[in-house]
């Protein structure tokens, strides 16, 4: 019946039937996630909703109303949007090369009066849809191995060199990631990865001595190595696995974590939350933290096949790319089997930035669900077709 009423003639366009589509499903385990992780804040913060509880279930609730109408929003509105998304978010990395505002040492913020925000979190996205739009307008042997592949690339480096410069190696590292996963995924030939990887590899030394800054080479050097100076730079790691290691197999309970109560445990409600998670609820908190996760990309990604667009898949693979990029770097780091970048977990870390544009993601994930039957333009008359 479902299926039947959709198929009739200006049927899918309804809002109400458009709301019937969206995977509630899916919001459910969003909403399951950032319980836990606001849960978490309110046990590190003392037993109290200040300073950190209160505010992140706020956000959440306003950035999942915001996710929920960027689903009904028409796909054809995010392919017109693609390129001047990815052209202000490139023009705003420039401006913070010019008159950005430095904080602890980096430059990676712009304010506009009271207004403040990081415009690399804007990239994130825009990279996205910028690279599914391009593929979505060549032919399937361009995405596979020519010349074109040089466009994607440029499309790449340049934020992610910007950022790098702020200097921002988690941000940038992520970006890289997340661009060539979508050129993967559009089809890029095997013999192309291969040299990318080995050419990667090749450029370690490189990049270790002559464009790292010193203490991301200090960060690099305490993972291979967190016992040399472990009231130090080895401090966040190893105060990280005694957490973990402490919680058991059920935790120690709210409240009662050593290393996260007592402060041992740093940045216990941003990039470490999940040692604090392990310390208090135990292996099977931090089983369940990425069991969820592990299902939101898994039904991501199922939503991302449906699309009959090419532009539509492209776009769900990549945003949800992008956020099983930061679970794995933050779930390896607070392990020790990453270095230490300043990822944190999305949903369960506090903070507004990285929520803003994961919930954005995810609300094109769901638009593009909701939207699985819309055949999309190749060329530039999106604008034009969109207010018929």
């Amino acid at each position: 019946m479902v299926q039947s009423a959709l198929s009739r003639p200006g049927q899918r366009e309804r809002y109400d039937s458009k709301i019937g589509q969206i995977d509630w499903v899916f919001v459910a385990l969003l909403i399951m996630l950032a319980g836990i992780g606001a849960l978490i804040q309110y046990s590190v913060g003392g037993m109290s909703w200040e300073p950190w509880a209160y505010t992140q279930l706020r956000n959440f609730a306003l950035f999942l109303a915001m996710a929920l109408i960027l689903a009904v929003v028409d796909l054809r509105f995010w392919l017109w949007m693609a390129y001047p998304a990815y052209a202000v978010s490139l023009i705003l990395l420039v401006l913070v090369e010019l008159i950005g505002d430095t904080r602890m040492g980096a430059q990676r913020w712009l304010e506009f009066g009271p207004v403040s925000f990081q415009p690399s979190e804007f990239m994130k996205l825009a990279i996205v849809l910028a690279l599914a739009r391009f593929y979505h307008e060549r032919r399937p042997e361009d995405a596979n191995w020519s010349w074109w592949l040089l466009v994607p690339a440029l499309m790449i480096a340049v934020p992610s060199g910007l950022v790098m410069h702020q200097p921002d190696l988690g941000t940038a590292m992520l970006i890289l990631l997340t661009g060539g996963g979508v050129m993967i995924l559009a089809g890029l030939n095997w013999k192309a990865i291969a040299a990318a990887a080995a050419g990667a590899v090749a450029s370690i030394p490189l990049a270790f001595f002559f464009v790292l800054h010193e203490y991301q080479r200090n960060r690099i050097l305490t993972f291979l190595n967190p016992e040399g100076d472990p009231s130090g730079d080895g401090y966040h790691i190893l105060q990280s696995k005694i957490a973990m290691g402490s919680g058991g197999l059920l935790g120690k309970g709210l409240g009662l974590g050593s290393q996260s109560q007592l402060n041992f445990l740093p940045e216990k409600h941003t990039d470490f939350i999940m040692a604090a998670v392990c310390e208090e609820l135990g292996l099977v908190g931090g089983a369940m933290v990425l069991l969820l996760s592990g299902l939101i990309i898994i039904m991501a990604l199922r939503m991302a096949a449906l699309s009959h667009s090419h532009f539509g898949r492209l776009a769900a693979s990549g945003a949800i790319a992008t956020y099983a990029c930061y679970v794995l770097i933050n779930g390896a780091m607070v392990m020790g089997l990453f270095p230490v970048v300043g990822i944190p977990m999305p949903l369960v870390s506090y903070g507004g930035s990285v929520m803003l544009t994961v919930m954005a993601g995810f609300g094109l994930i769901l638009g593009v669900k909701v939207h699985r039957y819309q055949e999309l333009p190749k060329q530039s008359s999106m604008l034009a077709n969109l207010m018929e």
